[in-house]
């Protein structure tokens, strides 16, 4: 093995030329959440097994699933990294997913951010503490980050609009939407197929309630979504996200089943339990039932796909939304399951992510319970003191909305006038789009 330079610089252990090449395409599939990404990567393994660093991507892609069945697959490939690293940054990356992968998502971005502060061109480090921080809550540090590495980059370096559409998503998510929007628009002027980046912008006009905008905009980057993985699915949910404001039920529903939920598609077929379409999707039925929606026998699927990740809290955001499911489909059996499992994870562990389990996912998924089972009074009792913790589960703040209206609608049914007021409060201080403007919100107004 020898020392090799990837396309910014940075010393790769491989065995030449030809595996930085593959090592780059991998990276740039990844910035631009390719569906083929894997592939790529397992093509640049089998002609070069003894890479390190194709072997950390192993890991964290991985580790990036939120599946605790993949874990010992992520270990293994993250013990072969750290066995064949030759350079101190091959090293820092094999500690950090080490750290990730032993429920440790604040050391693990510690390291990253260190590894960036060193080398404020390694992308890879970079959109990998981008990736934890979020789904940890820490947009403050998403945006710190981006802006301490800027200055080393510049137009001319391959990923140069990924950092811009990720200097995008963290102004958008501290509350700085022009900055967002701006970073955003140059992204996709860049590369159109920057996906990260349309995601981005909209964000910026979900948030400002710009819902005509963000459908036109949504609609002009579907042709741009071919050929990409399931970010695909998250953007297509926006677009039902603005017209579900509209009151455009039977619109969110046609895109629920041919867009984001869409049982036929490979990438469903291929991954049906995923996170992120999990997500997509119950936060969606929720809030169109809310609205008075009937949504059919669609939980159904999702419901028998939670009994399976009973015990898996790899994913804390996505435990509230298995429990949706649980609940709504009656299961309630299976729901108490879930949250014992939850509970027990997240004693006995003086880690982050124990304690998110613990004062975030367990409140939320007790409130879905108590609710129902007809105990609004408890389900609010429950959840109350958690709302200053629910951002801890990551998410954006229009996913992490589900949770607010969740709180709302058991404070609605408790009769409970001071927690409406409170929650009312709360959403309208974040966003700049006042509740009465709100679906989930302006029926609390009277």
């Amino acid at each position: 093995m020898s020392i090799v330079r990837d396309g910014r610089g940075l010393e790769l252990t491989a065995s030449g030329a030809a595996t930085a090449a593959a090592h780059d395409g991998i990276v740039e599939a990844f910035l631009k959440y390719r569906a083929a990404t894997p592939q790529l990567l397992k093509a640049a393994l089998d002609a070069d097994p003894d890479a390190p660093m194709l072997h950390a991507m192993r890991g964290a892609f991985t580790l990036m699933a939120y599946k605790s069945a993949l874990l010992p697959a992520a270990r293994e490939a993250i013990a072969t990294a750290a066995r064949l690293a030759g350079t101190e940054r091959e090293r820092a990356h094999a500690a950090a997913l080490d750290a990730w992968a032993d429920g440790a998502p604040e050391r693990a971005a510690a390291i990253w951010r260190d590894i960036v502060a060193r080398h404020p061109t390694d992308i890879l480090a970079f959109r990998l503490h981008h990736f934890c921080a979020f789904w940890m809550g820490r947009a403050p540090e998403m945006l710190a980050v981006v802006e301490a590495a800027l200055p080393a980059w510049d137009p001319g370096l391959p990923g140069w609009g990924s950092m811009l559409a990720c200097r995008a998503f963290a102004n958008e998510e501290c509350g700085n939407h022009r900055i967002a929007e701006s970073a955003g628009r140059e992204a996709v002027r860049l590369d159109p197929g920057d996906l990260w980046a349309v995601h981005a912008v909209a964000h910026v006009m979900e948030m400002e309630g710009r819902r005509g905008e963000g459908i036109a905009w949504v609609e002009a980057a579907k042709p741009r979504l071919a050929g990409a993985s399931n970010l695909a699915h998250h953007i297509v949910w926006h677009q039902a996200m603005f017209h579900l404001e509209r009151g455009d039920h039977a619109e969110v529903l046609r895109l629920y089943d041919t867009g984001f939920r869409n049982l036929d598609s490979p990438l469903t077929q291929a991954n049906p339990d995923l996170y992120i379409d999990v997500q997509n999707a119950a936060s969606m039925l929720f809030r169109l039932e809310r609205q008075g929606v009937d949504v059919g026998d669609r939980w159904e699927e999702l419901a028998e796909k939670a009994e399976t990740r009973i015990g898996d809290c790899a994913s804390p955001f996505t435990l509230p939304h298995w429990m949706m499911a649980l609940c709504a489909t009656g299961r309630l059996d299976a729901a108490r399951r879930m949250l014992d499992a939850i509970r027990d994870a997240g004693r006995g562990n003086a880690g982050e992510h124990a304690r998110i389990l613990r004062e975030a996912a367990a409140p939320a998924c007790e409130a879905l319970l108590r609710r129902a089972e007809g105990d609004f009074s408890g389900a609010v009792a429950a959840l109350r003191p958690a709302l200053g913790t629910l951002p801890e589960l990551g998410g954006s703040h229009a996913q992490q909305d589900v949770l607010e209206q969740l709180f709302l609608d058991c404070a609605l049914r408790a009769d409970a006038a001071e927690d409406i007021r409170t929650l009312l409060e709360r959403v309208a201080g974040r966003w700049p789009t006042p509740p009465e403007r709100r679906a989930g919100y302006r029926a609390a107004l009277g």
